[in-house]
């Protein structure tokens, strides 16, 4: 019986039962098994804050470890490069265990010795050719390689670089995928780019909203794998509060079960009290940054919503701002780019962040 918190709000952690995102894994598994040529080996991950992008990453390093490749994980930032090369280096040179089919059986330092060079004199040759003779390697063996980057950022010069040379890589016929994680403004941003046109090709995850009976699933499992009960009108609070959003979830999950700690039945008080603090470390964490990085614009169009209902339209909020069509257009536009909003089948749209427009309203 598990006896700690199962629960994983802290950054970039993976829960003890990830929820709505078997589909994803199942795809992500499929594809490091048939490898080159799979449309899911460029794959990028789209998602407001807390939606769960770097602990989906993770959980397809996992997958892809499980399949016998190799895996590096880089954030975008300067330096990125590099970083992928000798993470390369030393994920390699450790793999030395007998693996069954497609596994690597071993990697010898004379055989690292082709490309050892590239870490150590980085001024003999550029980064591809020090990568390709890593990958030569790696060929030999017929082990892939996959390259994860959290934090998408387009004005970061090497990720451009990273995804231009990966298209070469892919023509190469080299066994190499590339599932990169972002906001949505800034994943929207790189794929347009006219330097990476192939990211349009891509396969784009976006990370919608967690169905209430996975939510609910998990939260059952989560509880009942630490030997505590929780009734089904409490468990419903619990979902409710979550709102189908990861991280939400994961707050809501943690101090809820905290509360109860040493109990072996989850009370009302132990909810109301975990969700009194899961609100408030949302709204810390989540709410105030996001209003944060918006501008005045944007700003005004997401007030005009707060009295509109659960689901606006353009004309209703143009009318509030005492603007045209076309200004809050444009307006609605920024704010799906950036995951504040979701926009719906009919054309109306609502916010997609939970209690944000109680928050506003404030």
């Amino acid at each position: 019986m598990v006896t700690r918190n199962p629960f994983t709000p802290s950054f970039g952690i993976v829960p003890d039962y990830l929820a709505g995102r078997d589909r994803v894994l199942a795809e992500m598994a499929r594809a490091f098994e048939n490898g080159l040529g799979d449309p899911n080996l460029a794959t990028v991950i789209v998602g407001p804050r807390g939606s769960g992008k770097t602990a989906l990453l993770a959980c397809i390093g996992d997958s892809a470890r499980d399949a016998g490749w190799l895996v590096v994980d880089t954030i975008a930032a300067s330096g990125m490069l590099e970083d992928i090369l000798q993470q390369s280096a030393a994920e390699a040179s450790g793999l030395v265990e007998p693996k069954p089919e497609k596994r690597l059986t071993g990697i010898t330092v004379g055989q690292l010795i082709g490309f050892e060079w590239a870490v150590e004199d980085a001024g003999q040759a550029n980064w591809r050719t020090r990568m390709s003779a890593l990958l030569d390697v790696l060929g030999e063996h017929d082990v892939g390689l996959l390259i994860t980057v959290d934090e998408i950022d387009p004005a970061v010069d090497e990720l451009v670089q990273l995804a231009s040379i990966y298209q070469l890589f892919v023509r190469e016929r080299r066994n190499v995928a590339l599932v990169m994680a972002g906001l949505p403004k800034n994943a929207t941003d790189l794929v347009d780019d006219d330097r990476v046109t192939f990211l349009r090709r891509a396969r784009k995850r976006f990370l919608n909203r967690i169905a209430d009976a996975d939510a609910r699933r998990a939260f059952r499992q989560s509880f009942e794998a630490t030997g505590k009960e929780i009734a089904d009108d409490l468990l419903e609070k619990l979902v409710d509060a979550a709102d189908g959003f990861p991280y939400m979830m994961q707050l809501v999950g943690f101090n809820v079960w905290a509360e109860s700690f040493g109990k072996t039945t989850v009370t009302s008080e132990h909810v109301e009290r975990g969700l009194t603090a899961a609100r408030e470390e949302f709204t810390e964490n989540v709410l105030k940054s996001t209003v944060r990085d918006m501008s005045k614009g944007d700003l005004a169009f997401a007030r005009a919503m707060v009295d509109c209902g659960e689901a606006c339209t353009i004309s209703e909020v143009a009318r509030r701002m005492g603007k045209g069509a076309n200004y809050a257009s444009t307006y609605k536009a920024r704010l799906l780019k950036q995951g504040v909003l979701t926009e719906h089948d009919d054309k109306t749209f609502s916010f997609a962040i939970p209690l944000f427009r109680e928050y506003l309203a404030k």
